[in-house]
């Protein structure tokens, strides 16, 4: 079992260590609000601690994040059971996410996929698909990005190989993001 103190100093170097990919944050911020925008949405997915993250994230554009502004265009892909239940018991789960990018995706709406390791297959088929209907994507990604590296429009890695801080620092991020978009959108 690790300690406090060793969690916390993981936490805290990941955290620093974001200002390593400061370049690619901003990227991602451009997709997303140029998404928004253009009056595109935002597909959004991963799975276990990631979808809830996932979740996370459309809620605070649906509903709200710190001030009343309109309500934004989000799915979160893994929220819909009785979709999600369909899917894989008819196509595998590999295609969990994948065939909801092809029925929902419209030219200008954005994938985002959120992973610790980059190596899920439904999210590379997600990406996959997001590529073959030219969609932009923004990967959040951890331990050197996996099989998703180089997949999305923008990849967002986060440094270091701790999971759950990796996980941190993608809500962070999600956080960061809704503080541009509440400043953008009345």
């Amino acid at each position: 079992m690790r300690s406090f103190e060793a969690s916390l100093a993981d936490t805290l170097r990941t955290f620093q260590a974001l200002a390593e990919i400061r370049p690619q944050i901003d990227r991602a911020a451009e997709l997303i609000l140029a998404t928004l925008r253009r009056g595109g949405k935002l597909l959004i997915c991963g799975n276990g601690g990631s979808a809830a993250e996932a979740a996370h994230f459309s809620t605070e554009l649906v509903g709200r994040y710190a001030k009343d502004r309109r309500a934004l265009p989000a799915i979160a892909l893994n929220a819909d059971g009785s979709l999600l239940t369909c899917v894989v018991n008819d196509y595998g789960y590999e295609h969990a996410f994948s065939r909801q990018v092809a029925g929902f995706a419209r030219p200008g709406d954005l994938l985002i996929v959120l992973t610790t390791s980059g190596n899920s297959a439904n999210i590379l088929a997600a990406l996959h698909e997001a590529n073959k209907l030219n969609l932009e994507s923004v990967a959040f990604l951890g331990r050197g990005g996996g099989k998703a590296k180089g997949l999305a429009t923008c990849d967002l890695i986060i440094p270091g190989n701790c999971g759950p801080a990796t996980q941190e620092a993608h809500l962070f991020l999600i956080h960061h993001f809704c503080e541009l978009i509440d400043a953008e959108f009345p």
